[in-house]
């Protein structure tokens, strides 16, 4: 039997870094690590081949190759997942799908011919098991939880990891909050469920093995979810490999802002090699705080949490949220103040959405003001349920937010205010190598030269040259990240 594995198309998006692909001579951000799990979890004697089409055309003749497409995808590559199960059809070849997109709108696929919801763990050793004796059904479905230890080390060998930016992997999945209008806890439940140390160092030996050396992103929703086993075992067993192996990595990941209250965590997660955690702040109200039931973020200083943070040499990636009921007019200055005071180089602000699973989405649905559409993308001009907020005033006020966050001389003083700061102390240094040098010129031509934000970059290369030349590699990343924000926005029509 032969199975085609394919990773749709991703649309230019925030986390799609597409824009700054140009400059790091790179196919796309980050691997399908789901489907790289799934092919390791499908049997041996099963002949597979990987298509992921952020890297590589998808071509008939691959279709034709396979008794099998299996296609897993998230919300917002509803599109290219549609082409891709239309062209399978063309050509009479069987498909199978599952992933996050099908799991919550399975009903929207009734083309597909063998649907996977759920933790693919549960489902695909069932349904291989019935395909091989010829009854297969259209649904498996489960609503269990797979012991991570179960799951298999990734078929690394499928991709070529040199094609991505980062590499990811998954320590956990889960998170012990509620806040209504994440669908984390409708997918993964609110347990969070982690691997046992030697399972994710075996993880490590096998990206370590394929000749990998950069980022690894810790795929995990909530990454501290269980602070207490990563205190004790997990993170001092990543500290010793680390020093073992010459600490060919960096990390980053996903965490509550509780993470401030524990000193002892963060400088673990510092010493680990984390340099980036990704933080949903969604806003500086305490009312809207409350009714999205954003409990962790309550009754703090959020702007000294994301500070204690920083300083432990960890840059604090945010989500921001607009379109709250409680949400004022002054929020949308309020928003920029807090993401300028707090020097949040990557602010990724949204409209408020409701996707299916949530309990925003079964409120909204109750008060009649769901919409049908959710796009899935976190900062296009979409929004799936009706405001409290004029629309007009609401999605005005939220451009007012994205185009001067990522004006150059908002952006660029952020980026120089986060450099200027305590986290120097313990960041981690890019080391020059020939692809830094090829970046870093290429970055002179399209920023420096061409670029609208010219001024500002010069004037931020030459401080960083001059006053800290360790920084320099910093200042170019944050550069170029600026650059593909700033395009995001602009496409969109800001």
């Amino acid at each position: 039997m032969k199975i085609l594995l394919v990773y749709p198309e991703n649309p230019i998006t925030y986390w799609g870094f597409q824009y700054a692909l140009k400059f790091t001579y790179r196919k796309a951000a980050y691997p399908p690590l789901g489907l790289l799990t799934v092919a390791a979890i499908l049997p041996q004697d099963i002949e597979k081949k990987l298509i992921d089409m952020n890297v590589s055309k998808l071509k008939d003749n691959d279709i034709l190759w396979a008794d099998y497409v299996l296609i897993s995808a998230m919300v917002v590559q509803r599109a290219s997942a549609k082409q891709v199960i239309e062209r399978c059809k063309k050509y009479g070849v069987k498909t199978i799908a599952g992933g996050p997109l099908f799991t919550t709108e399975y009903e929207s696929f009734g083309e597909v011919d063998h649907l996977l919801l759920g933790e693919g763990e549960i489902t695909i050793p069932e349904f291989i098991s019935d395909l091989k004796h010829n009854r297969a059904k259209p649904i498996y479905k489960t609503d269990r939880f797979a012991d991570l230890n179960t799951s298999p080390v990734p078929s690394w060998h499928l991709i070529h990891v040199n094609k991505y930016v980062s590499q990811s992997i998954q320590y956990s999945r889960g998170c012990p909050y509620h806040c209504d209008f994440c669908n984390i806890t409708a997918l993964f439940g609110n347990i969070p469920r982690t691997k046992d140390s030697s399972r994710l160092l075996s993880e490590l030996d096998a990206l370590y093995e394929t000749g990998w050396r950069g980022n690894i992103f810790f795929v995990d929703d909530n990454f501290i979810g269980n602070k207490k086993k990563l205190i004790n075992d997990t993170l001092p067993k990543i500290i010793d490999w680390m020093k073992k192996h010459r600490y060919p990595f960096t990390f980053s990941t996903e965490a509550s802002i509780n993470l401030a209250d524990d000193k002892t965590l963060m400088e673990l997660m510092s010493r680990a090699g984390f340099k980036s955690v990704f933080v949903g702040i969604e806003t500086p109200d305490e009312d809207s705080l409350a009714e999205c039931k954003k409990t962790q973020n309550k009754d703090r200083d959020l702007m000294d949490s994301v500070r204690k943070i920083q300083c432990f040499g960890m840059e604090v990636q945010g989500g921001f949220i607009v379109g709250f009921d409680n949400d004022k007019p002054s929020i949308f200055r309020n928003m920029v103040d807090f993401i300028q005071d707090s020097g949040i180089i990557s602010a990724m602000v949204g409209l408020l959405n409701a996707p299916k699973g949530t309990k925003l989405y079964q409120r909204m649905k109750s008060e009649g003001r769901l919409k049908d559409y959710f796009s899935g993308n976190n900062t296009d001009y979409t929004i799936n349920f009706t405001p409290k907020m004029d629309l007009n005033l609401l999605v005005k006020g939220y451009k007012s937010i994205v185009s001067t966050i990522y004006s150059p001389k908002y952006y660029y003083e952020r980026v120089r205010n986060f450099l200027k700061g305590c986290a120097v102390k313990k960041m981690r240094f890019t080391r020059f190598n020939p692809i830094v040098i090829l970046i870093f010129l290429r970055s002179v031509v399209m920023l420096g030269i061409f670029g609208k934000e010219r001024v500002y970059f010069w004037k931020l290369l030459l401080w960083s040259l001059f006053k800290h030349p360790k920084l320099l590699p910093a200042a170019v990343k944050f550069s170029i990240f600026g650059y593909h924000f700033r395009k995001i926005y602009e496409e969109t029509g800001v």
